[in-house]
């Protein structure tokens, strides 16, 4: 089967091999395990590679370069449309040359990619719409464009949609779907926490604005100063990371919090297993696999109510859901520290429901998508 990815996702290259986020290539790695020739339009960045990013297993990948764009400002506008007319050429091609078109969204490629597959309306498509499909969130203009595309079944013909999460009146081209981390190897009986007056916390993910890590170390703040003896782990990196350093320095959190960067999956399982809460309160998600690889390991997600998120975690009986207001927070914590078969019954839960999501019964579902779409 010759088998198209087009993709937004920003790759490298290093000794014949092509590398972008491990989260991301992972997953890829179980798509293309079940073709035998593999097209990838995508772009290209010339940065070094970063401990968060890995490479594709096949070395057989034609690889079709296509520029970045954005759409942002008035100079990025003018631009794109010099961009905007090779991509849709390359992407033209590809589609041509394909026998299955799978295609990645939200993203600028993704967008030309939706408009583009319009042509080929008898070839078999599997798209991934990586984002928040929640109809009633904000979103980009783009994003919804793309939406409003693809779950046209007129203009999008013999395809599977696929989403995070159960939304109510979708179209029939719509499937829920997931993605996933962990082997069934990984599963093992954890040990039960202890919780008493020391809480262990742990933030994983990106240091943007959008992730709000800054609201993490606040609640943590605000926990010490009610008296409970707390840590707090944060793994990632971004621009935020300068003003949570001064943050704890001005109000002498060195004890409590440890910013580690970015590390590698393997030191991330452990972390988990020992911490008793996720924090993660961002503002939009597609699938966040970090709450849902918390919950593989028992680990309690405290995490705002966006996207698929309250469907994860059956609206609070395998986490706790909040808004962002600290106090309300806190409150929720508090519930739930006020009887430790609380907090079991929520660990249990959590892991209980993300075990099944494993990485062989994800390859299978793949598996068939592709060959019951062809």
């Amino acid at each position: 089967m010759k088998f198209l990815i087009i993709s937004h996702v920003l790759h490298k290259s290093n000794q014949n091999k092509w590398f972008a986020y491990e989260p991301y290539v992972r997953e890829m790695n179980l798509w293309i395990k079940n073709v035998n020739e593999i097209t990838l339009v995508a772009p290209i960045s010339i940065d070094n590679i970063t401990p968060i990013e890995t490479a594709y297993q096949s070395k057989n990948i034609n690889f079709k370069k296509v520029p970045n764009f954005n759409l942002l400002t008035i100079k990025n506008k003018f631009r794109a449309l010099f961009k905007i007319p090779k991509i849709i050429v390359r992407i033209y091609k590809a589609m041509i040359w394909a026998d299955h078109i799978h295609l990645r969204c939200p993203g600028n490629i993704g967008l030309i990619g939706c408009f583009v597959q319009i042509f080929f309306p008898s070839k078999p498509k599997t798209i991934k719409y990586a984002g928040n499909w929640d109809p009633d969130s904000k979103q980009p203009w783009s994003y919804k464009l793309q939406k409003s595309i693809i779950r046209n079944r007129f203009l999008t013909r013999h395809a599977k949609v696929l989403v995070y999460g159960e939304w109510r009146n979708q179209s029939k081209n719509i499937v829920p779907f997931f993605t996933a981390t962990y082997s069934e190897k990984d599963i093992h009986k954890i040990r039960k926490r202890e919780i008493k007056n020391y809480l262990k916390f742990i933030y994983v993910g990106a240091l943007h604005s959008g992730k709000q890590p800054l609201l993490s170390v606040k609640i943590i703040y605000q926990l010490k100063i009610k008296g409970y003896q707390v840590q707090l782990d944060i793994y990632g990196e971004g621009d935020e990371r300068a003003i949570i350093e001064q943050y704890i320095k001005d109000l002498d959190l060195s004890n409590e919090i440890k910013l580690h960067g970015n590390k590698s999956k393997e030191v991330i399982k452990h972390a988990f297993m020992e911490a008793h809460f996720l924090l993660f309160m961002s503002k939009s998600e597609g699938w966040p696999k970090v709450v849902a690889e918390a919950m593989f390991w028992g680990c309690v997600p405290i995490t705002s109510k966006v996207s698929c998120v309250p469907w994860m975690l059956d609206y609070g009986n395998r986490g706790i859901l909040v808004n962002n207001d600290i106090e309300d927070i806190i409150i929720e914590i508090d519930k739930v520290l006020q009887n430790k078969n609380n907090y079991d019954i929520l660990s249990s839960n959590a892991q209980r429901w993300s075990q099944k999501y494993t990485l062989e019964f994800f390859e299978n579902e793949i598996k068939k998508l592709i060959y019951e779409t062809a």
